[in-house]
C-alpha cells in the first residue's frame, strides 16, 4: 500500500524536476531566441541584415533619418555625419557616423540599433555596418563608421506602409563590458 504514494510522488517529484529544468533552458536560450525572432520578423524596429542590394530598384523614395546617442558610461561623442538621405526603395546608399574618444585611454564600444517606425523594420536591410563588430578608439581618436543600407523594394507592395515617407535608422553606443580600456560598471557606480 504504501508503494502507490511514493510512487507517486517520485513521478511528480521528477516532472517538477524537468519542468525546473526547461524553465533554466529557455532563461540560457532567451536572448539568442529573442534576437533571432527579432532578426526574422523586424519586430521592434530590428533591421534586416543581406548580402546584396536587390537589382530592382523602385520609384518610391523615402527619407532616411539618422539618429546618434551614447550610453553616460562611454566617454564618446558619436553623430551622424548627414542628418538625413532620400533613397528610392531598392537603391544602395552610404552613410556615415563620427566617433570621437573624449577619454583618457583606448576604450571599446559596441552599437545597438533598430528603426523607426518599427513596422519598416523588415524592409530596411544592412549590407555592411560598423554595428556588426565593436568598436575601439584611442584616446582622443575620431573616426568615420559606415553603414551600408537600403529599403526593400517590396515596401512599395506592403499596404500597410503606404503612410511611411520616413524611416530614422537609430545607433546607441554602449561600454563593451570586459573589453581591457572599458569602464569598469563597478568603478563607474563608485565614481
Amino acid at each position: 500500500m504504501a508503494r502507490a504514494p511514493r510512487r507517486r510522488n517520485a513521478a511528480t517529484a521528477a516532472a517538477l524536476l524537468a519542468v525546473v529544468a526547461g524553465m533554466g533552458g529557455l532563461a540560457y536560450a532567451s536572448v539568442p531566441l529573442y534576437q533571432w525572432f527579432c532578426q526574422v520578423t523586424g519586430y521592434g524596429g530590428t533591421t534586416q541584415v543581406a548580402a546584396d542590394a536587390p537589382a530592382k530598384v523602385h520609384e518610391r523614395s523615402v527619407k532616411i533619418r539618422f539618429n546618434a546617442d551614447v550610453n553616460s558610461a562611454l566617454p564618446w561623442r558619436f553623430q551622424p555625419v548627414e542628418r538625413s538621405v532620400r533613397v528610392r526603395l531598392g537603391e544602395e546608399k552610404l552613410a556615415f557616423y563620427r566617433a570621437r574618444n573624449m577619454g583618457d585611454r583606448p576604450v571599446t564600444g559596441t552599437a545597438t540599433f533598430n528603426v523607426t517606425p518599427a513596422k519598416a523594420g523588415p524592409y530596411f536591410s544592412k549590407l555592411d555596418c560598423f554595428c556588426f563588430t565593436e568598436q575601439t578608439l584611442a584616446a582622443g581618436d575620431s573616426v568615420d563608421m559606415p553603414v551600408s543600407f537600403y529599403v526593400d523594394p517590396e515596401m512599395a507592395n506592403d499596404r500597410n506602409l503606404d503612410d511611411v515617407t520616413t524611416i530614422t535608422l537609430s545607433y546607441t553606443f554602449f561600454a563593451a563590458p570586459g573589453k581591457s580600456g572599458t569602464p569598469d560598471r563597478a568603478r563607474i557606480a563608485a565614481n
